[in-house]
């Protein structure tokens, strides 16, 4: 079993660096840094906010330098001692002037790290063919490149197509996309072909990239080597997610702008970044040479295919096997407090909360006894009518009940769930194994609250396509019945275990 996150590729062995790594609050940067630091480089990362990274994982052990890309002095001095730098900002922003800003701040990057002595510097543009007219941000990303290759300092400027990765702004909009709409007109552009690559391959060759022991001054172009339509990627992505195929009809119109405010209506990817991500798949994306095979070797294994970069991105190892923890199923291996809110698999939760004067064990005592013949705590008809429409299309029903009326162990069975993971006096999360369009989960907690209690449930549902989130939809109306009595008489019902032990004491 391949037991590695979905980012991860281990390189080459290499000789240890100084780098200084800009951007690193974005998906690229953020999951950068670690390797690099695993790689045993000495690693600065300069950042305009600190709080963006404030509870990364890594942060005790880089260098951090408050600073923004377009004071000359300040990068001047953060590159003092730096061997590599990377170069891994590129805003999504538009309007006049963006290009020139662009270009502006790469000339002022590149002549600081001249003054500074750097060695290297480190470049991930866009995979785009020659000689056509590219789109504002394909240009600008090209003319960035330019810079750095026409300056002082050596450059490598990887140019990568579609990134697959969970988090990653063109993998979520495939994601959303593939997930909400079952049929799907769309501009002409989805027969475009297009040459993805795994975020694993990408962070691979720009560790590598680090440690090259000769004089390099050029693009290269990296990708999977695996060639699909637009199209077919949503499509390759929908038959590993476990979806039917999706018809996409393509019509006779590029429509970017259209098909931008189209993307931004029906995915969570913000207008702002829908617009020039639909631009740059106004043409075809596919590695022009690979060169780069004579300067870094391929990772152990081969580069990753699609299909399993999709299954990495989507929680599944590559033996196939799904992750079953709710916390990082379909979320990326790693997921950073900089990451947007957009990121990661269409999560549902309906979270309720109830303090008391009770005390947190006896809360617990109902916690581990719930379901059963101790029933669920808000209208039992409404859960046995659930579980007669489960078991008649073929599901767990409500009737396997319970092993033992008071205690419980990871991976028994609590009526149509199973138990994924039991803190005791603490936390029970339940998985469902009922008949629905995704993945759901039901966790209730208890914890201390000055003298008394909070009690905490919620239930996080992972939808399944365009029915997985009508089903949440048509069920919301019975959760806000159901859940709020279930939060009130589990406490209640606390109270009584409290009340009857009092009395016991009395007598």
């Amino acid at each position: 079993m391949n037991d590695r996150p979905e980012d991860t590729n281990s390189g080459p062995a290499a000789a240890a660096r100084t780098v200084l790594v800009t951007g690193a609050t974005g998906y690229i940067g953020g999951r950068l840094v670690p390797r690099l630091l695993e790689a045993g480089h000495r690693v600065k990362v300069l950042v305009r906010s600190p709080d963006k990274i404030a509870g990364v994982p890594w942060l005790e052990q880089v260098e951090v330098v408050r600073s923004s890309l377009d004071d000359a002095a300040a990068l001047q001095d953060a590159l003092q001692g730096v061997e590599v730098l990377y170069y891994l900002v590129h805003s999504m922003a538009t309007g006049a002037g963006f290009e020139a800003k662009e270009k502006s701040m790469a000339e002022l990057a590149a002549k600081a790290a001249a003054a500074a002595g750097v060695r290297r510097i480190v470049y991930l543009g866009g995979l785009h063919p020659r000689n056509t007219k590219l789109s504002t941000h394909m240009r600008s990303r090209e003319a960035v490149g330019e810079t750095f290759l026409s300056g002082a300092v050596d450059a490598v400027v990887f140019q990568a197509g579609v990134v697959i990765g969970s988090g990653s702004a063109s993998f979520e909009m495939i994601r959303h996309l593939a997930e909400t709409l079952p049929v799907m007109p769309a501009p002409s552009w989805v027969r475009n072909r297009i040459e993805a690559i795994a975020v694993r391959d990408v962070l691979y060759y720009l560790v590598a990239a680090a440690s090259l022991d000769r004089p390099v001054n050029r693009t290269f172009d990296i990708g999977s080597r695996d060639v699909l339509t637009y199209a077919g990627m949503m499509n390759e992505y929908a038959t590993e997610a476990g979806l039917p195929r999706r018809l996409i009809l393509a019509l006779p119109v590029p429509a970017p702008k259209l098909a931008g405010l189209w993307v931004a209506l029906v995915t969570p990817i913000p207008l702002s970044m829908s617009l020039p991500l639909v631009e740059s798949l106004q043409h075809d994306a596919v590695s022009m040479e690979h060169d780069i095979d004579n300067f870094i070797p391929q990772p152990e294994g081969g580069l990753t295919n699609y299909r399993t970069a999709v299954a990495l991105a989507l929680g599944k190892e590559r033996d196939g096997q799904v992750e079953t923890t709710w916390a990082n199923a379909g979320v990326d291996a790693d997921p950073l407090p900089s990451d947007p809110d957009w990121a990661g698999h269409r999560v549902y939760v309906d979270e309720r909360t109830f303090h008391s004067d009770v005390d947190p064990r006896h809360v617990w005592t109902v916690i581990e006894g719930i379901g059963g013949r101790n029933g669920w705590y808000s209208l039992p008809l409404a859960w046995q009518v659930r579980g007669w429409l489960d078991k008649l299309t073929g599901g767990a029903g409500l009737l396997r009940g319970r092993r033992h009326p008071k205690n419980l162990a990871p991976g028994e069975v609590v009526d149509w769930w199973r138990v994924e993971r039991i803190d005791r006096g603490r936390l029970l999360r339940l998985r469902a194994e009922m008949r629905a369009p995704g993945r759901a989960w039901l966790e209730l907690s208890v914890e201390p609250d000055g003298t008394g209690s909070r009690y905490r449930q919620r239930a996080i549902f992972f939808p399944r396509g365009l029915s997985g989130r009508l089903y949440w939809l048509a069920v919301l109306p019975f959760h806000s019945i159901i859940f709020p009595a279930m939060s009130r008489n589990i406490t209640a019902a606390a109270q009584t275990i409290a009340n009857a032990e009092a009395s016991q004491r009395a007598t």
